[in-house]
């Protein structure tokens, strides 16, 4: 019997879950460890909360090392003395530096969701979605000290569903990973892939999402900002503030509809009296806001936020005011 692939994974996000559920079944590797991120204070009460990763490796049973540093020398002699022949990365958090890279006899793999070399970085998944394009997929990489930037040993490849949101097309790359990750560690164990290098003057780099990157800008297209609003759905949201009657509330796009064949002054309601349709005039089209969460309340359909809205002024100004700070 041949034996076992010794694997120690590093993971965060729930993008991570169905690849270290994977590794840890498969017959042919040996799960050494998993490293993920400490727990963080989550919601209004502030909960020491673990991440995705972490519960579930808590679940398997298997051994757990919380880094808030994976580059430090206390985490490379954790991860050392779990003696990995292979590290399998996704969605951590850090940057791995050459010492760690340099740990596994194989080297670390990185299963990066995008087609590299585009979307390298930190918000590939946003970033599809913000340009409305019909493919991604999942790549399984050679790390190295640059950002991405590794050969690449297999790309898989899945359409972009109509009106995806960041929480499906999430789901769906971890699972294209989950599927493969297994047959394509044991085969660059095997030395059956041979790593490509990417194509660097195609690059194509996405930083952080921050809080401002939610601010709606009427000026955009409605295609953009409905596109917002699926992308960002998880952190920050897309956000707008909205005046009546001399009160400002700040406002989040759950659900929304792009008018092509309608137009106005970008930012001016299109549907003034109508207490069951909200539409605002956007910089190309018009958008149909269906599905909205006023701040401190719960998401509502248009027609119930309507009902509470006093005034017949409505005013839609961009989320965040002049010094770039969210109301």
């Amino acid at each position: 019997m041949n034996e076992k692939l010794k694997v120690y994974f590093a993971g965060s996000g729930r993008i991570a879950v169905p690849v270290l559920e994977t590794l840890s079944k498969d017959p042919r590797i040996e799960l050494v460890g998993v490293g993920t991120q400490p727990d963080r204070p989550v919601g209004r009460k502030k909960v020491l909360t673990p991440t995705p990763v972490g519960s579930a490796a808590a679940d398997l049973g298997v051994a757990l090392h919380k880094f808030e540093n994976i580059n430090a020398p206390e985490a490379l002699d954790a991860i050392r003395a779990c003696a990995p022949r292979m590290m399998v990365v996704l969605s951590y958090g850090q940057l791995l530096k050459q010492p760690l890279l340099e740990l596994p006899e194989l080297g670390c793999i990185n299963i990066h969701g995008s087609l590299l070399p585009r979307w390298r970085g930190a918000s590939p998944i946003q970033q599809v979605l913000l340009h409305r394009e019909k493919e991604t997929g999942v790549c399984f990489m050679q790390m190295e000290r640059g950002l991405d930037s590794g050969p690449v040993f297999k790309t898989f490849t899945i359409e972009v569903p109509d009106g995806c949101g960041a929480d499906e097309l999430e789901m769906k790359l971890g699972n294209l990973a989950a599927e493969n990750c297994a047959e394509i560690v044991c085969r660059i164990s095997a030395g059956e892939l041979n790593a490509v290098p990417q194509e660097h003057d195609k690059a194509v780099v996405c930083r952080k999402i921050v809080r401002e990157d939610g601010s709606v800008d009427w000026n955009r297209s409605a295609a953009h900002i409905e596109a917002m609003s699926r992308a960002f759905e998880n952190w920050p949201g897309a956000f707008f503030r909205l005046r009546a009657d001399g009160n400002e509330t700040l406002i989040t796009i759950n659900a929304a509809r792009i008018h092509d064949d309608m137009s106005g002054v970008p930012g001016t309601l299109l549907t003034p009296g109508n207490r069951k349709k909200m539409i605002v005039a956007c910089g190309s089209g018009a958008l149909e806001l269906l599905e909205v969460t006023p701040a401190g309340r719960k998401s509502m359909p248009i027609a119930a936020f309507l009902n509470g809205v006093r005034g017949e002024h409505i005013e839609f100004l961009p989320g965040c005011v002049p010094d770039n700070k969210p109301l």
